[in-house]
């Protein structure tokens, strides 16, 4: 039940940041096709990282609420950014496309992410008991 939890997190996180993602692709370089290419692989490489982050921090011992969303957020957002530079660069042939990204995502996402975090908390779905 707890992987349930942890696959319908990643599954509402990716589509929050995949349309993130997209639209900030087509503001930066003016391309929605641009947008579109990074966002479809971003969809596939962040599901797989998300799950696993949320995998090491459920055996986490941090258990304060708001410790933990900020450590969250932090360490997402370390992850995530690196991977989306890294496809920005691989797909632009641009290491400074990825860049403009990569940073312009850091504010974007680390808000809508604690955001994301804030929700879950709440949801008790996949959860024995708190």
């Amino acid at each position: 039940m707890l992987r349930r939890r942890h696959i319908f997190k990643t599954i509402s996180w990716r589509f929050i940041g995949t349309i993130d993602t997209l639209l900030l692709s087509f503001v930066i370089t003016g391309d929605l096709i641009f947008g579109f290419k990074i966002s479809i692989l971003e969809l596939l490489s962040k599901m797989i990282l998300y799950y696993l982050h949320e995998r090491f921090w459920f055996k986490s011992s941090v258990y304060e609420s708001s410790k933990r969303h900020l450590y969250k957020t932090f360490t997402w957002r370390l992850i995530a950014t690196c991977d989306t530079i890294f496809l920005g660069w691989l797909i632009s042939g641009d290491p400074f496309i990825g860049l403009q990204i990569g940073f312009a995502e850091v504010v974007t996402k680390m808000v809508l992410y604690f955001m994301h975090e804030k929700v879950w908390y709440k949801i008790n779905f996949g959860l024995k008991n708190r």
